[in-house]
């Protein structure tokens, strides 16, 4: 299922390139190399920064896309409290599964077992507030796309003026990381938009890093689990190859 929802995914993104109608000639301009606290081996999601990026979402990201293979009981893992869970959910509406005792349906605040609440009604709904353009999914949009959040965080600080010779048309905008370039997205982030209570700096970088960390974290989650896991067995191999080695040469030590 998370496959197909990746593929979709990815082909929704190609699908908001193409609405740029042609691509400039000149090369996608190389991604910028980010560092992030989850690379490597030893890597670990940064709490912090990943609630910084989910207000950056909440703020922004979330008035056009949809996080829709997240609960809201999967923020307990950012840190947030149990009440502040219910909090979050509760600030939003869904319709009820089953109808009331009348027979209809009825909206009720979220719950923290409830998927987050889409943006819109429905795909048509999407399109008709965004001049045409289908909004992807971002739940596994850091796995859509190769160097997932260098890519997100290009596309995000990429919105350039276009160069010489290179007409844009209207409604579209120049981006140095986006394919061909023309995107229906206007540039999201501004200096200064998100007020973070940490007073971490909100420069549009600094926006930029942590909304791509979070959709780093909402497309793989266990990330921190995998890594404990992946250390504790290299650990446990090379105790159990030590214990072999010291068995093998007190068996054959008498043997010339």
């Amino acid at each position: 299922m998370r496959k197909l929802v990746l593929a979709l995914a990815g082909a929704a993104a190609l699908t908001l390139g193409a609405v740029g109608g042609f691509a400039a000639d000149t090369k996608e301009a190389p991604l910028p190399k980010v560092k992030w606290s989850f690379n490597g081996v030893f890597g670990t999601y940064d709490k912090a920064e990943l609630q910084r990026g989910f207000q950056v979402y909440t703020e922004v990201c979330a008035n056009c896309h949809s996080l829709s293979l997240l609960a809201y009981r999967d923020l307990g893992d950012l840190g947030f409290s149990e009440e502040e869970v219910k909090a979050l959910a509760a600030s939003h509406e869904v319709t009820n599964a089953e109808p009331n005792d009348e027979g209809e349906m009825f909206k009720r605040p979220a719950r923290p077992s409830d998927r987050f609440v889409k943006p819109f009604a429905n795909d048509n709904a999407a399109r008709v507030a965004n001049n045409g353009a289908l909004p992807p999914d971002l739940s596994l949009m850091a796995k859509a796309r190769e160097d997932g959040p260098d890519y997100i965080f290009g596309l995000l600080t990429g919105y350039k003026t276009a160069p010489a010779g290179v007409t844009v048309p209207q409604g579209l905008y120049f981006n140095e990381h986006f394919p061909g370039h023309q995107i229906a997205m206007p540039p999201p982030l501004n200096e200064g938009q998100v007020s973070f209570s940490d007073n971490s700096g909100s420069s549009v970088e600094n926006e930029a890093k942590a909304i791509a960390a979070f959709l780093q974290w909402a497309a793989e989650p266990n990330l921190d689990v995998r890594h404990r896991t992946g250390f504790k067995v290299i650990l446990f191999l090379l105790g159990m190859t030590l214990v072999l080695f010291g068995v093998k040469r007190k068996i054959w030590k008498d043997v010339h």
